[in-house]
């Protein structure tokens, strides 16, 4: 497997590949095959050299949080009382279900997170209830999304 600094050789056919599978993940391979002008069993093959590279990291599918009636997305920076605070809060802040991301940043906050909740107030209580009640959080400044107006992956 590639290292963080190990840069993966990928040529035109690997990019068409997953070109593809970036927009429709379940898109049937022998169709993608069709397509670029090569075999279903090469593309497996250049899947499974891309899995092992580190390259694909695995595929899912995406939940329109819309549809179970989550409509708040947040984002808190988290102001820690000390960085010795950090592996504590990331541990307490996997426990809630509503974090849905949690960076580490440089900055005026120690970590930033995104939230996801029902609405303002349950965002007030996940703030008021979990977040700010972790040991170590000297106080939060939040941020609320009124549209997320682009959603994309890193282009190949």
């Amino acid at each position: 497997m590639a290292s963080a600094n190990d840069k993966v050789k990928i040529d035109g056919i690997d990019k068409k590949i997953l070109k593809f599978l970036m927009s429709d993940a379940r898109k049937p391979i022998l169709e993608i095959a069709r397509n670029i002008g090569i075999s279903g069993a090469a593309i497996h093959q250049r899947l499974r050299k891309l899995e092992k590279s580190g390259l694909i990291a695995g595929s899912k599918f995406v939940i329109n949080p819309k549809v179970l009636g989550y409509t708040t997305m947040a984002y808190i920076g988290i102001f820690l009382d000390k960085a010795m605070s950090n592996p504590r809060a990331v541990k307490a802040l996997e426990k809630i279900p509503e974090v849905l991301e949690c960076h580490y940043t440089t900055g005026n906050w120690s970590i930033l997170i995104k939230v996801l909740c029902k609405d303002n107030e349950h965002l007030m209580y996940v703030l008021n209830k979990n977040i700010q009640q972790i040991e170590g959080v000297s106080r939060t400044e939040t941020f609320i999304s009124l549209d997320q107006q682009i959603d994309r992956q890193i282009t190949i």
